[in-house]
């Protein structure tokens, strides 16, 4: 049985995880990077600029770092854990976040999965934009910035102007504003290789979240599947349907898979025991 299958299956019984997100596994093995150009000249890694984020904002969009909810948490960290032990197993450093169609979560999925990885000591982290027809990290977040991902995708503006601090520990942000038609053939350029092995080459290596467009509305994925390591797939339990998911089973068979997440399931545990 695959892992859409399975979650069909736990689907159609209301069986679901106690935790916004439960992470089912998969064996199959990555598929390599391919070869990207060197890194842009003039780029000095680790040299980020600072970009303020509003408290209330995130608050509101229930961002991990201002929702003091222990069930939320706890199930943040779990998945962190188990994306952690997946990566490094593989040696896979990229981590694409997708979902099936708008509305399941998948951009606040990556936030706060980018935060709680960055809340290991022993983890450095990029959080990176890559919905170029519909961005929302920013937004998310509440950031103040001046230039984003498809500035420098398009050549108006050099990488170290994108990369921004936004005060969080082993955390750096790419953010976007600017939508595009032609998403696709960006994340095909190389501009967008450039841009991935610039992070690759980042002292220390850090883990890149992507945050994915969804895979049944653009080709923006398979497009950039190439580029990343493995995904993860974002599901909400009420509105996710089954025939979306055996949709997203086809669209996805030659994409590497990690597992899939269920957000908004019903099931909680709030207790700060076990």
């Amino acid at each position: 049985m695959s892992l859409i299958e399975e979650v069909m299956r736990r689907s159609a019984h209301e069986r679901t995880a106690a935790m916004p997100g439960n992470l089912l596994s998969t064996q199959r093995v990555g598929r390599p990077l391919a070869t990207a150009p060197p890194v842009p000249e003039g780029f000095t890694p680790n040299q980020y600029r600072a970009a303020p984020v509003d408290p209330e904002v995130m608050e509101k969009n229930r961002i991990l770092l201002r929702v003091p909810d222990v069930g939320i948490s706890r199930a943040y960290k779990i998945l962190r854990t188990r994306v952690l032990h997946r990566l490094a197993a593989n040696n896979w450093f990229t981590l694409g976040i997708t979902g099936t169609a708008a509305g399941e979560g998948k951009s606040l999925t990556a936030i706060n999965l980018a935060l709680a990885l960055a809340q290991d000591v022993n983890t450095s982290v990029f959080l990176v934009d890559l919905d170029l027809q519909r961005p929302q990290v920013g937004a998310y977040l509440g950031m103040t910035y001046e230039y984003g991902l498809t500035d420098y995708l398009t050549g108006q503006v050099p990488l170290e102007q994108i990369i921004y601090d936004i005060g969080v520990k082993r955390l750096a942000v790419v953010p976007n504003a600017s939508s595009v038609e032609n998403s696709s053939e960006l994340l095909g350029s190389p501009r967008m290789a450039e841009f991935v092995n610039a992070l690759d080459a980042q002292i220390p290596r850090r883990i890149v979240v992507f945050d994915m467009p969804p895979v049944m509305v653009t080709d923006d994925v398979l497009a950039f599947a190439p580029r990343v390591d493995t995904f993860l797939l974002v599901v909400s339990q009420g509105q996710t349907a089954r025939r979306t998911l055996a949709n997203a089973k086809e669209v996805l068979a030659e994409v590497n898979l990690m597992g899939v997440v269920l957000n908004r399931s019903t099931e909680r545990n709030d207790s700060p025991y076990y």
